[in-house]
């Protein structure tokens, strides 16, 4: 009789899964480490992209939508690159995550097809390392808002809420894209599309009080209107339009992305390293 060799461990489930993945935590960090140490590595201007990068992005939407389109600040207090600067900081968080984690386990082949680990580690390690160029772009956000001057009050303790809003909506659909592209490589074309139009179709270089009233309750559909519009409110106060109910329609969704993303990235954990 032939003897069956199992080269893989038996899937782990409930919470021997997620005592395994603590477990490989300093795995986890070294990952996150070592994508922020690569993308900058190789730059002659450093990690200093990671200030000039969303700096000359505002630069480009301030002249576009505020000088060519003429889309005015909702509040004339608050000065139009602050408006945009607010917006893209969690908008660069969310794009960068979502195609980060969609090609993580593509670029980490060599490593998942070599050594067993659980591979939910990959695609959220390139969430940590994005966390490095969130907190940048929010020092360069606290400068601006010194810079002019703007007042902070009492809404600014909802940030917390916003940046984990933020995460989970970015964790939730960064799994379900890393999930899909290990198995339909056509998605690695199609998101950058999508990233692109996401930007455009998002609140970043104007306030959603420029859409038309009609469409503005199914324009709060989509999950980073309350994400954005939600930060830009802590930021700026009653004197920024927003409605309360975009921020918690995203965070519902953001919850639905986490549960079902998790979900499917374990029901072919165990056929990665067939069919990456």
């Amino acid at each position: 009789m032939m003897r069956e060799t199992v080269l893989s461990p038996k899937a782990r489930q409930g919470i021997a899964y997620w005592l395994e993945l603590w477990g490989a935590r300093e795995l986890l960090f070294f990952l996150a480490w070592r994508d922020v140490v690569v993308r900058y590595k190789q730059a002659s201007l450093g990690i200093a992209w990671a200030i000039l990068r969303p700096l000359l992005t505002t630069l480009v939407f301030t002249l576009v939508f505020g000088k060519v389109a003429r889309l005015a600040s909702p509040s004339g207090d608050i000065p139009y690159l602050l408006l945009v600067l607010s917006g893209m900081t969690p908008w660069l968080y969310f794009a960068n995550t979502v195609n980060e984690c969609g090609n993580s386990l593509i670029s980490n082949s060599s490593l998942i097809t070599k050594v067993y680990f659980p591979r939910l580690v990959v695609p959220i390690s390139g969430v940590l390392a994005n966390f490095v160029d969130l907190g940048i772009t929010l020092v360069l956000l606290c400068a601006m808002l010194v810079w002019f001057g703007t007042g902070i009050g009492w809404h600014i303790l909802l940030v917390p809420v916003i940046l984990i809003t933020l995460m989970m909506l970015s964790v939730g659909l960064g799994l379900w894209v890393a999930a899909l592209n290990a198995k339909y490589r056509d998605v690695s074309f199609i998101m950058p599309f999508v990233i692109t139009f996401g930007l455009y179709l998002s609140p970043i270089g104007f306030s959603s009080s420029a859409i038309p009233e009609q469409w503005r309750g199914l324009y709060g559909f989509n999950p980073i209107v309350g994400v954005v519009e939600g930060f830009r409110y802590t930021l700026f106060g009653d004197r920024y339009p927003f409605e309360p109910w975009t921020l918690g329609f995203s965070l519902l969704l953001a919850v639905v992305l986490i549960i079902t993303g998790v979900t499917y990235f374990r029901s072919i954990e165990r056929e990665i390293v067939d069919i990456i």
